[in-house]
């Protein structure tokens, strides 16, 4: 069974509280619940990690170079801003999409450019906490290497 690291960024513990009008409802440990869920069908185990600082976020994803064979990012708001965790996206060499619950594009300019981009596979924004069940769904097929 292929393992997959599913990393949060910056303010996601504060889902369903925080701005529900945008990012919903529902709390990170309803929507972990969920993908761990779907994870499960998909034959793959889903490992999630939530960090409000770039250190911890950098240090996850270079151990996950250990046992992952890919992972799912939302960098939250380091997504406009942090060269190192775009260096560390790059150094893991692992396949890693980039997730957004919110649609980046109909929202403030700053938020339309993404450092973290570049180097990963794939983006998925807008369809709230269901962009990491299409972006697992996406690492699967990555994963089995399907056309």
């Amino acid at each position: 069974m292929s393992e997959i690291l599913v990393l949060h960024g910056p303010n996601l513990n504060l889902l369903g509280q925080r701005e529900p009008e945008v990012y919903g409802q529902m709390t990170l440990s309803e929507i972990n619940l969920r993908i761990k869920s779907a994870g499960d069908k998909l034959g793959l185990e889903v490992r999630t990690f939530q960090a409000n600082g770039e250190g911890a976020l950098i240090d996850a994803l270079h151990e996950s170079r250990d046992w992952a064979s890919g992972a799912i990012f939302n960098p939250g708001g380091y997504t406009h801003t942090s060269v190192a965790l775009r260096d560390a996206v790059a150094a893991v060499e692992l396949p890693v999409i980039e997730v957004h619950i919110s649609n980046v594009y109909a929202r403030q300019d700053f938020r339309h450019r993404s450092l973290i981009s570049p180097v990963c596979v794939g983006k998925i924004s807008g369809f709230g906490w269901r962009s990491y069940l299409l972006g697992l769904q996406a690492l699967a097929w990555i994963i089995e290497g399907a056309e």
